[in-house]
């Protein structure tokens, strides 16, 4: 077997089905990086350390035996609000999780395909904000700078695979909440169609607007774990009709019709695009035109109604998870207040909330149905990466403020449940660490097209191997 360790999700695939190594080996090497860099990145909550090495050591006995399945030995992270038997779920909060006696269906699928879990990793709590810190974990850093934040709520899953920790891991994206940490630390963040990948037990997260999402390096490779995650239960609330995904990656996108979009939804607050933001989505845009794509500015008609809509199944649903904490008195006082106000929006608002969607689909969705576009070019937000403990002091009303200005991008698309993908567009410092990243969106079930134009681009730009060929300046190994 070859002593080079490879570093992507499908090329662990290929190098297993061909004997060139061992899961164990992976698991091994995998668990010797979290090890190396906990002290720093801090990207896990929990590692699964011994269970992780006897299934891959199962996952090597299927393989001598001829068996084969699409992530068979493969070592991945899962955020901490996915449900993994024998573990807790603490989403980012204090106190004694029972462990869990199943796995949540996402899990469930990606282990019958063959993954090896090796730990889930942190999030904020309840997963709220765009930065990884908290009292239950500490702070989680960015391997490209660690005194910057991944971002967040998946900051620790997206340290871990930036860092090479892990090929790939599964987040969740409630607000931006793959899309955010994939674009500060540069890496593919796909938040698929609502109902893509099951969110059970619960028929849906949060009033719908959350999903499960993964976060990977290549295309390909998060092409590969959407692939394996997706899937639904029969009570799921959204099922949407199957795509592939796989194939999308190798196929020519054709030539598209975009929209560059760098004006948020209104939320009343101030915000302001950073200029080295705008610089690094108009050089995206300028490739996409030698590309032989149509780009043209357009903006979708957000109106008021989507960020009235969005607020109330967000705090609805952090009310409702909040019953889930074993002693809410140990909750950040920012996460009480937003509890507190989810109460009070659970009954009509939210209502009123779910009953807007319809309209707002149509509304919004003239961008691709009248105007005749096929994607929308957006930031992913709207400044690098944060310092890590810019919003330590503040308290929840300035913390939401600074939130927004910093990400007021990528939220609609999770009222609309449309899907989305972050794609690296480089860094706002000539040192090369801070990252930036950009979102490719699309109508319902689109998946498909907005994979095959970020496998252009990433075809085009050459964004990987980057970890490899010039690893961050500053990591934490």
């Amino acid at each position: 077997m070859t002593s080079v360790i490879p570093k992507g999700l499908s090329e662990q695939v290929k190098a297993l089905a061909d004997g060139e190594v061992s899961s164990r080996a992976l698991v091994e090497r995998a668990l010797d990086r979290i090890a190396a860099t906990q002290g720093t990145l801090n990207a896990f909550r929990r590692v699964r350390a011994e269970a992780a090495l006897c299934e891959a050591d199962e996952a090597d006995r299927l393989l001598a035996a001829g068996r084969r399945l699409p992530l068979l030995g493969v070592p991945i992270a899962v955020k901490d609000d996915a449900d993994v038997a024998g573990e807790p779920t603490a989403f980012g909060c204090c106190g004694e999780f029972p462990p869990k006696t199943e796995d949540c269906e996402a899990v469930r699928r990606l282990r019958a395909a063959g993954a090896v879990v090796v730990g889930k990793t942190n999030t904020p709590e309840l997963g709220q904000w765009p930065f990884t810190e908290g009292p239950a974990f500490g702070l989680t850093r960015n391997p490209w700078n660690p005194e910057y934040t991944p971002g967040g709520s998946s900051g620790g899953a997206a340290a871990a695979v930036a860092a090479g920790v892990v090929p790939a891991a599964l987040g969740s994206d409630g607000a931006g909440s793959v899309r955010i940490p994939a674009a500060w630390t540069h890496l593919i963040g796909i938040k698929p169609q609502r109902g893509r990948i099951s969110t059970w037990p619960e028929a849906e997260a949060f009033n719908g607007i959350t999903c499960h999402g993964p976060l990977a390096r290549t295309v390909g490779d998060a092409a590969l774990l959407l692939h394996a995650a997706s899937g639904n239960c029969p009570g799921d609330l959204h099922q949407p009709p199957p795509v592939d995904v796989l194939s999308a990656v190798r196929r020519d996108p054709g030539r598209l019709r975009v929209a560059l979009s760098l004006k948020p939804a209104f939320t009343g607050t101030p915000k302001q695009l950073d200029p080295a933001v705008r610089a690094a989505v108009l050089r995206l845009a300028e490739r996409l035109t030698a590309l032989g794509h149509e780009v043209a500015e357009a903006e979708p008609r957000y109106g008021v109604g989507v960020g009235l809509s969005f607020l109330p199944r967000a705090m609805a649903g952090l009310w409702e998870w909040s019953a889930h904490v074993p002693d809410r008195t140990l909750l950040d006082v920012r996460t009480l207040t937003a509890v507190r106000h989810g109460r009070l929006l659970g009954g009509g608002p939210l209502r009123l909330a779910r009953a807007a969607e319809g309209p707002l689909r149509r509304r919004v969705g003239e961008i691709f149905s009248r105007e005749g576009f096929d994607v929308v070019l957006s930031p992913t937000t709207a400044t690098p990466p944060l310092r890590i403990g810019a919003m330590a002091e503040l308290n929840g009303w300035h913390t939401d403020r600074a939130v927004i200005a910093a990400c007021p991008y990528a939220w609609p698309w999770n009222v609309l449940g449309w899907p989305a993908v972050n794609v690296p567009m480089g860094f706002a410092d000539e040192e090369g660490t801070l990252p930036l990243g950009a979102q490719l969106l699309g109508p319902a079930n689109s998946e498909p097209r907005l994979i095959s134009l970020a496998a252009q681009l990433e075809a085009d730009q050459r964004w990987y191997p980057v970890p490899w060929r010039r690893r961050p300046r500053r990591r934490c190994s």
